[in-house]
């Protein structure tokens, strides 16, 4: 991916990780517009970052996601970077009842936030010379965590809907990346400045150089043995079996 003369929009751009990733493209000369629900901390990034750009976004209402995705094509019409990123991360326990609201919660922001975003933008990405999605998935994807039962799921889900996304825009100027942090020090649970998370600066920094290379994947190091949990090959094989269906489509009413 290049990582300089890119106009970038980044959901969840208020902390953590989205706010890490657009302070680093945003020192890069980039134009990163960050989006999030409270224009309070909209506003304190932005004021930290002069020329960064901000936008109201609730990514779990499908009206809001309709009225970001015009006015960025209508204010922004370089756009060429989607970075989906917002995401919830609630305590649940699968052993006993789940919370109907906060799992519609968690399935509504983490999964089809950035489907619904995707699908918004993808046409208008299509049109630019190059361009890239990339999704914010989890370690957790590949190896669950039985407290956040839910939230693994989506991003588990969300890794399995970039894969097929990849395949469908291999003939396209988009490439889609995905981003499959560990544990990060962020304020995604709380955060607590324990040793075992990484830091954050050490994580978008990893993350920076990665997203510099062609690799479907940005890993950084901590987050490898988790993924090839999921075994190393399995971008040669879901090519391989999307390739065949294509070629041999499942007849309507199979």
């Amino acid at each position: 991916m290049q990582l300089t003369n890119n106009t970038i929009f980044i959901t969840g751009g208020t902390s953590g990780i989205g706010r890490g990733l657009a302070e680093a493209f945003h020192k890069l000369g980039n134009q990163v517009i960050i989006s999030g629900r409270r224009k309070a901390l909209l506003d304190e990034v932005t004021r930290a970052n002069p020329g960064m750009q901000s936008i109201e976004l609730d990514i779990a209402d499908p009206a809001s996601i309709e009225r970001v995705a015009a006015t960025l094509i209508a204010d922004y019409p370089a756009l060429n970077v989607l970075v989906n990123n917002a995401g919830i991360m609630p305590f649940d326990d699968p052993s006993g009842a789940i919370d109907e609201a906060t799992a519609l919660s968690t399935i509504d922001t983490n999964l089809l936030g950035p489907i619904r975003m995707t699908s918004r933008l993808v046409g208008h990405l299509k049109q630019q010379p190059r361009a890239t999605i990339i999704n914010n998935t989890s370690v957790l994807a590949y190896v669950p965590i039985a407290t956040n039962a839910v939230y693994s799921a989506t991003k588990a889900a969300l890794h399995s809907y970039t894969l097929s996304q990849r395949f469908m825009l291999r003939d396209t100027s988009v490439t889609v990346r995905e981003i499959a942090p560990p544990w990060v020090n962020t304020d995604l649970v709380y955060q607590g400045d324990d040793p075992r998370a990484m830091p954050l600066d050490a994580f978008i920094a990893q993350t920076m150089d990665a997203l510099a290379t062609e690799r479907e994947e940005a890993l950084v190091d901590l987050a490898v043995p988790l993924r090839n949990n999921a075994g190393p090959d399995e971008h040669t094989f879901v090519n391989a079996f999307n390739l065949h269906i294509a070629e041999n489509p499942i007849p309507v009413g199979a």
